[in-house]
Order: structure tokens, then C-alpha cells, then sequence
């Protein structure tokens, strides 16, 4: 958009500058050749009135002359025979032809305008007598040489004063888009930081036109709005799971409490009891942890930054998942590497325990693959049942589960969620035979 403006405007200055111009030095060089024409016109008036008269002043005017401009003089006789010859030759096919012109009094042709790269001559001729009696002809070739250089300077001028106002309206047109187009920058700006997650992103109201000023007060109202809207919804899950931690304690003790005294025909309703209070406290934990990636997404936006090593977190958190791979009956193969990932520890740790997790639950008595490598890829594999090819776009859904598979449906989209807060992706993918393929990318580290 600023290309294009710049573009309208100054091509409408220089249309504006040169239409200007070129009238001005046409009218420069129309009058210099003018004065040019005229001034040597006086003078060979002046040489035709001295030549009808005779006598040694025309000889002495015209070496004066000559000596002065550098011109060529020739005067001849109504018999075509020369009276003076200074400079050139009566008999030069050119200077002939114009002496016979001048006998016969025809009019003299207007040389054309003189421009700063004109060069050579210009060659006068005119009758000596009135036009009923002509007595001779004068002839004068003079260079337009000093005419040339003068246009030329005038030119120069001219151009000089030009360039200057293109200079000026190049600068006016840079402050113009400037003034006008920073604000839309800032909006833009301001537009992907709250696409982002930038909690209450503001742009400038102090330049620019009234009315982006005004969109600009509008826009930070509406980043400041969406900003409380974000921050109320995750406090009310977060503050939901905490307010809804009491009562399922109590629920718990009372539950436990019951064990043992609950007779051979409820004992089938009090397991499936027992087991709806585990999911509960389960969803009540996934809860709590999609709205902590929720705020780390946000501080992220907001210009937080982090780095690890991902190999080291992967090494710990394997290590801590292998008591639960034993009793599972799983195998856990590490290929770990030392990758610098920008991530924080903390995060990339949650993110591992959400997949080594899955993992070990669908795969038991199978094996889990676990790598490392560069640029920064993190790779958890399982051998277990997998999902439908269609059911691999929904991983990532929050609360959604495939039908006979516990938990919550939260910890995927928990992942995903804080994967992509550091600019990285969640890979989920088929592993052949069968099972899952969970890939991490995370951007490296310095």
C-alpha cells in the first residue's frame, strides 16, 4: 500500500513539475535564438547600409566585427562580383546560393531555435539597396556556438530548479504516506498481536489522521475488551475446578468411608461410582491444567521466552514414567540427543508426560518408541490400537475421546496448545503397523 501510494503521488508531481518545464525551456531557447537572430540581423543591416554607401568604414566595421565574434562576411556587387571577402568566399556553393536570394530580394528563412547541444552555423543574407534598386548583397555566417552555451545555462537553471522541487515533493510524499500509513502499520500490528494472544495489545491515538486516531482509540477499547473477556474465562475455569475441589473431597471421604459396608447388590453401583468420582477429579485436573497452558500461551504472546535443553527434559521425564511402563508391561526404547529448543522446561516437560502417558495406557505390554533430534523433533511412538485415519484431525479437540478410551479428552489439546504458544506444531500421525506417532517441533534454541 505505501509502494502504491508513493507510486500516485509522485508520478502526479512529476507530471505537474514536467508539464511546467517544458514550456520553459522551449520559451528559454525561442528566446536566446531570437535575440541571436536579431543581433545579427542588426548587423548586417548595418553592413548592407555601409556597403551602399562604399568607402573604407565598411571595411573597418566589419574587421571590427569579425575580430569581436568570430563571423564571416562576404559583400558582392549587383554583378555578383565580391566587394569583400572576410572569413569565407563568395563562390562557396552555399554562400552563392544565399547572395543570389539576396539579389533577387527573397525573404531570409527563420533558422531553427538554438538548444543546448546545437552546434556549426547560421547563415545570413540580405539585398544592399532598397527593393526597387538592389546594388549588391551582404552575406554573414555566424556559429551558434555562444547561443548553445547560453540555452544550455538556462537549461541548466531551469533543471537545477526542477530537480530541487522533485526533491521536495519526494520528501512531502515519504512524510505524507508516513503520516498516513503508520497508524494502519500499528493497526496491524495491533491486529496480530491480539490474534496472537497479546493480552491488551494498544496502538498509538497520538498521529495520523483524525480518523485513524479515532479507529485507534476504538481498537485498544476492543483489545482491552478482549483481553477482560479472556482473562474472566480462564479464571472461571480455574476457579471452577478449585471451588469444585471441596465437595469432591468430601464426596471422596464419604465414598471411602462406604467401602466395605455396601452390600452384595450395590457393590456393582458403588464401583461404577467410585470410578465416575475418578473421572471427575481426572477432568477436574485437565481442567486446571488447559487453563495454566492457556496463561503460558498468553505470556508468550506477550514476549515471554524460554529455553531448554529437550533432551535432558525428555531424559527426566522418561525416567519418572518407567515405573508405570513396568507395571504396564511396556518397553521404552530411547534415541535421546541433545537439542536446545526454544521452550520452557516446566512446558516441554507437561507436554512429554500428556504423550509418554497416552503412550503407556494404549500400549500395554507393547513398546514405546522415544527420540530426540534436531532441529528440535520429539517423537513418541506406541504400538498400541491406534485411531481411525478420520479420527486423527480430532486429537487435538478438546473434551474429545474415542468411545471406549478413559480420561478426560483434554491432554492432547493441553498439548497442542503449549506446543504452538512457542511457535511449534503437534504431529499426530499412523505408525505402522499400527499405533500412534506423536511428533513435537519445536523452533531451536541459540
Amino acid at each position: 500500500m505505501r509502494r502504491r501510494l508513493l507510486l500516485v503521488l509522485l508520478g502526479l508531481s512529476l507530471a505537474a513539475l514536467a508539464g511546467l518545464a517544458w514550456p520553459l525551456l522551449h520559451s528559454t531557447s525561442a528566446e536566446r535564438t531570437q535575440r541571436f537572430v536579431l543581433g545579427r540581423t542588426a548587423d548586417l543591416d548595418r553592413f548592407a547600409e555601409l556597403a551602399s554607401v562604399g568607402g573604407e568604414r565598411l571595411v573597418a566595421e566589419v574587421r571590427a566585427h569579425v575580430d569581436l565574434y568570430g563571423d564571416a562576411v562576404v559583400v558582392i556587387d549587383a554583378r555578383r562580383t565580391p566587394v569583400l571577402e572576410t572569413g569565407m568566399r563568395a563562390d562557396e556553393p552555399a554562400v552563392k546560393a544565399a547572395l543570389d536570394a539576396a539579389l533577387r530580394n527573397q525573404p531570409a528563412s527563420i533558422p531553427p531555435d538554438v538548444l543546448p547541444w546545437s552546434s556549426g552555423t547560421v547563415l545570413f543574407a540580405r539585398p544592399v539597396g532598397s527593393g526597387t534598386r538592389v546594388t549588391g548583397a551582404v552575406a554573414l555566417r555566424s556559429s551558434v556556438d555562444r547561443a548553445a552555451a547560453d540555452v544550455g545555462g538556462s537549461w541548466g537553471i531551469v533543471l537545477t530548479g526542477v530537480v530541487s522541487a522533485a526533491l521536495a515533493f519526494v520528501a512531502l510524499a515519504l512524510l505524507l504516506a508516513r503520516w498516513v500509513l503508520r497508524p494502519v502499520a500499528e493497526l496491524e500490528r495491533g491486529v496480530r498481536a491480539v490474534g496472537g494472544g497479546s493480552p491488551g495489545a494498544h496502538v498509538s491515538r497520538a498521529s495520523g489522521p483524525p480518523e485513524l486516531r479515532g479507529l485507534a482509540a476504538s481498537f485498544n477499547r476492543m483489545s482491552d475488551a478482549v483481553a477482560e473477556s479472556a482473562h474472566r474465562q480462564r479464571a472461571l475455569v480455574a476457579d471452577t475446578s478449585h471451588q469444585l475441589r471441596n465437595p469432591l473431597a468430601a464426596l471422596r471421604l464419604r465414598m471411602d468411608s462406604l467401602a466395605g459396608r455396601v452390600s452384595a447388590d450395590g457393590v456393582i453401583t458403588y464401583s461404577s461410582m467410585v470410578a465416575e468420582l475418578d473421572r471427575l477429579e481426572s477432568l477436574l485436573d485437565s481442567m486446571l491444567l488447559l487453563a495454566s497452558a492457556d496463561t503460558a500461551a498468553t505470556e508468550l504472546a506477550a514476549g515471554f521466552d524460554a529455553r531448554c535443553d529437550a533432551g535432558a527434559v525428555v531424559k527426566d521425564r522418561v525416567d519418572s514414567w518407567l515405573p508405570a511402563a513396568d507395571r504396564a508391561g511396556v518397553t521404552v526404547v530411547e534415541e535421546i540427543s541433545c537439542v536446545p529448543v526454544t521452550c520452557a522446561e516446566s512446558d516441554l516437560a507437561q507436554v512429554l508426560d500428556v504423550l509418554l502417558d497416552n503412550a503407556i495406557k494404549y500400549a500395554p505390554g507393547g513398546t514405546v518408541r522415544v527420540s530426540v533430534g534436531p532441529p528440535g523433533v520429539v517423537t513418541v511412538t506406541d504400538d498400541g490400537p491406534g485411531v481411525k485415519p478420520e479420527d486423527l484431525p480430532k486429537l487435538t479437540d478438546r473434551f474429545w475421546r474415542a468411545s471406549p478410551a478413559p480420561g478426560s479428552g483434554l491432554g492432547l489439546a493441553i498439548a497442542d496448545r503449549l506446543v504452538t504458544a512457542y511457535g511449534g506444531e503437534l504431529r499426530i500421525a499412523l505408525a505402522e503397523p499400527h499405533g500412534l506417532a506423536v511428533t513435537v517441533v519445536l523452533p531451536g534454541g541459540s
